[in-house]
């Protein structure tokens, strides 16, 4: 009998404990895969939410605003629709822009086909960024390897291809500076943004397109409206941004009727 159990129990101890652990670690990786899958619906049901990514309800009658940028203008969107209410229908593509690079790979749907009257657009935080030599993981700047993910060359040359595709629009364009970049954001060197500015300034010009300096307005301010070590505004600092922005709204608007 006590030989009989001894060799059941080989026999478990070769057969059954290894496909439980198999079972287990099945189970486990479903599980994972699908905690995975939740959390990315769970992100985009987020962003399908939020009521700067929801199509507006435009007003009859009013001129057209298109805002196209990254989070930062995002921030500024709802005040920004709130001091134009009545002025102006003021829209924005229904996701953040991010880098030149999907700039010149969306402008054409984000135009879309009807008419507008000023385009108030900005890139250069996400171009900026620092990745890995690999090109899919976010880096530190010094970390070996390195490198943009737009080189300023290729900023520079996708930015003149996106002024190209907005100046067909016969809309009054405004070029909005990038904001600044403090000490300790991550992934980014401190205020970089002048040089991307510095370039982006240079194409603006040739073009004759006006410029809402957003840079040159925060940067005295940065305290008292930008997280610290971020390159985000909190809540309050985005309505001091949507004041400006406004203000070179108005006066192209202004200048439409001329």
């Amino acid at each position: 009998m006590i030989s009989n159990c001894i060799s059941l129990a080989r026999v478990v101890s070769r057969s059954v404990i290894p496909r439980c652990l198999l079972l287990v670690i099945l189970f486990g990786s479903q599980g994972m895969a699908q905690e995975t899958q939740q959390k990315a619906k769970a992100a985009k049901k987020k962003r399908m939410t939020q009521p700067e990514l929801i199509q507006v309800e435009e007003q009859a009658g009013l001129p057209r605003v298109l805002l196209i940028g990254d989070s930062i203008s995002i921030g500024y969107t709802l005040p920004v629709r709130e001091l134009l209410k009545g002025k102006a229908n003021v829209i924005r593509p229904l996701t953040n822009c991010g880098p030149t690079t999907r700039g010149v790979a969306s402008i054409d749907e984000w135009l879309g086909d009807g008419h507008w009257d000023v385009i108030h657009f900005n890139f250069g935080l996400h171009d900026m960024v620092f990745f890995a030599a690999d090109g899919k993981t976010r880096a530190e700047p010094t970390a070996e390897g390195a490198q943009h993910q737009v080189s300023v060359e290729d900023y520079e040359a996708n930015l003149r291809q996106l002024v190209d595709c907005l100046k067909q629009t016969k809309a009054k364009l405004i070029w909005c500076t990038t904001t600044p970049v403090p000490e300790g954001s991550g992934g980014r060197l401190a205020d970089e943004a002048v040089l991307y500015n510095q370039i982006a300034a240079k194409v603006m010009e040739e073009h004759g397109i006006a410029v809402d300096d957003l840079h040159t307005f925060a940067l005295p301010r940065l305290k008292d409206i930008q997280q610290p070590k971020n390159v985000h505004f909190t809540p309050e600092g985005s309505k001091v941004l949507a004041g400006e922005v406004v203000r070179s709204i108005e006066a192209a608007l202004a200048a439409k009727k001329e």
